[in-house]
């Protein structure tokens, strides 16, 4: 006999459709510890770890440099730890600052080669990282998993969360 987990958990009257295992919540809450275990580690020799991270994927997707305040908006940073963030990427000669040439009070940010570099290095290492947690999917299941994940954070990015409530 095979069945599955959820048919072995059968709960009964009003608790029914209740069970960890089915509770988006917990799943959510799992995963992102885990990750959040397993990606440290990868992160951890950039400045601002997993933000500075972030930060860097953002600019590394190429197109026109994006002023400080539309690069916090879009990695769901405050603009201050943004700025301080940005100083020490900047010291490290990861990303440089310049006036944006439409608006002097503005400044946009763009990445450097050895932030390119240094990213590509995460990246490997990340997926590395990546690839323990998503053990159990093969490589369609944790395709659709990345790209189903992404249409939700698209959404709760930008209907849901502001950026205080990011690090809860």
């Amino acid at each position: 006999m095979s069945a599955s987990m959820s048919e072995k958990k059968q709960p009964r009257g009003e608790a029914a459709g209740l069970a960890l295992d089915t509770d988006l919540g917990w799943a959510i809450r799992m995963v992102s510890t885990a990750f959040r275990r397993v990606a440290t580690a990868s992160v951890a020799d950039l400045p601002g770890g997993a933000r500075g991270y972030l930060v860097l994927v953002a600019l590394a997707g190429g197109g026109k440099p994006p002023s400080q305040l539309a690069l916090a908006k879009e990695v769901n940073l405050d603009r201050t730890v943004m700025s301080y963030l940005l100083d020490d990427l900047e010291a490290h000669g990861l990303v440089t600052r310049t006036p944006d040439p439409r608006d002097r009070r503005a400044r946009q940010v763009v990445i450097t080669e050895t932030g390119h570099e240094l990213l590509t290095q995460v990246r490997h290492s990340l997926d590395a990282a990546e690839a323990r947690l998503l053990t159990d999917l093969d490589d369609h299941e944790a395709e659709q998993l990345r790209t189903l994940l992404a249409r939700v954070a698209q959404t709760a990015q930008r209907e849901v969360i502001t950026p205080g409530e990011a690090d809860c």
